[in-house]
């Protein structure tokens, strides 16, 4: 996390700690986000209520449309929850195990890939090589999840002996995303539309897939440097779904929120295995850690035009989210703030 954001909050938040209102030291906090600027979405709640929502700055420079409650921003990594929970629903069906070896799905992986499971692919053990470092200079066109798979099976090692390493692969969710089409004979986001979105009133959620699809209420994406925005939406890996192709709303993020409460998509063990860490605190699709004596289930997303955060008390029924469209800086330390005012009575 770079020290800048984090010095400036302390500075801001301290000019105002003794004379300001709750929500004007709030307003301070996403200063930048607002007025004619990229912007922000951000929501807390506890016990099901919201208790906070503000909505900043612009979803699209270029037409002034502000940021509203409907604004889906891209929700880059934070999609990997989605992603794991449909692999979830398929092994509580039965279909598949944590122990299933992966190519008994992907049979034309080669020798290599003999020792990788499933339950390595969902908690980053895998050791699969980097899909981004294998990406030719000479590519013009964005990679979707097919051309990640075609990628991987040209190699002829992993990093490590499967299982024994933690290290953060975008690559083994987009084959995640892989296995639901191949298992379901569904199409990914048809799948995540049915069986997530729609059962849990996510209405206007979606796996984008340019042509196939379309993003209402889309905020694009930016970058911010020296007082200039300039535009920043798409790179060479922003059409992979399965490690972060889905764009929401904090709307419709708070429906995903208490759902998980109700257990509406998987059964109560199912979800716990979930929000169990193996190596590295990293559970399927969730890091799981203490903060502030507190057990906190979260994920952040970053990509060239968008940060994202989605921060999760369970034992407090207190959840923060944010969702910015402009590539730096990173938000979890406004998380943080949120929860500090909010949940644990840091006010001052």
């Amino acid at each position: 996390m770079a020290k800048q954001p984090i010095i400036a909050f302390y500075f801001m938040f301290s000019l105002l700690s003794c004379t300001s209102s709750t929500q004007e030291k709030i307003d301070l906090l996403f200063n930048d986000y607002q007025n004619d600027s990229p912007g922000a979405a951000v929501m807390v709640i506890h016990e099901g209520e919201v208790i906070l929502e503000r909505y900043y700055g612009l979803a699209d420079f270029e037409k002034g449309t502000p940021v509203s409650k409907r604004t889906n921003f891209r929700l880059a990594s934070m999609s990997k929850q989605f992603t794991a929970m449909a692999i979830l629903q398929l092994m509580e069906q039965g279909i598949l195990s944590y122990s299933t070896c992966l190519r008994d799905v992907f049979p034309e992986f080669p020798d290599y890939a003999a020792p990788i499971n499933y339950g390595q692919l969902l908690h980053h053990t895998s050791g699969l090589i980097d899909y981004e470092d294998l990406i030719p200079d000479s590519a013009t066109v964005p990679v979707r999840d097919a051309d990640v798979l075609k990628l991987l099976i040209q190699q002829d090692s992993t990093y490590f002996l499967p299982g024994t390493v933690y290290s953060y692969s975008n690559g083994g969710y987009a084959l995640l995303a892989l296995t639901v089409e191949r298992l379901s004979g569904l199409t990914f986001p048809n799948y995540l539309d049915q069986n997530i979105f729609k059962p849990t009133g996510m209405d206007a959620t979606v796996a984008f897939v340019d042509g196939f699809n379309t993003i209402p209420h889309r905020a694009f994406g930016y970058h911010v440097e020296d007082d200039i925005t300039e535009f920043s939406d798409q790179s060479m890996t922003s059409s992979v779904l399965g490690d972060g192709g889905i764009y929401s709303s904090v709307s419709d993020l708070y429906k995903w929120d208490q759902a998980l409460y109700k257990n509406t998509l998987v059964g109560e063990t199912w979800l716990d295995s979930a929000f169990t860490p193996w190596l590295e605190n990293y559970g399927c699709g969730w890091r799981i850690e203490d903060y502030q004596g507190l057990k906190r289930i979260s994920h952040t997303g970053s990509t060239c035009g968008f940060r994202t955060v989605f921060q999760r008390f369970p034992d407090s029924a207190f959840s923060v989210i944010i969702l910015t469209n402009r590539r730096e800086p990173g938000v979890q330390y406004l998380a943080e703030a949120l929860t500090n005012i909010y949940l644990l009575g840091h006010k001052d």
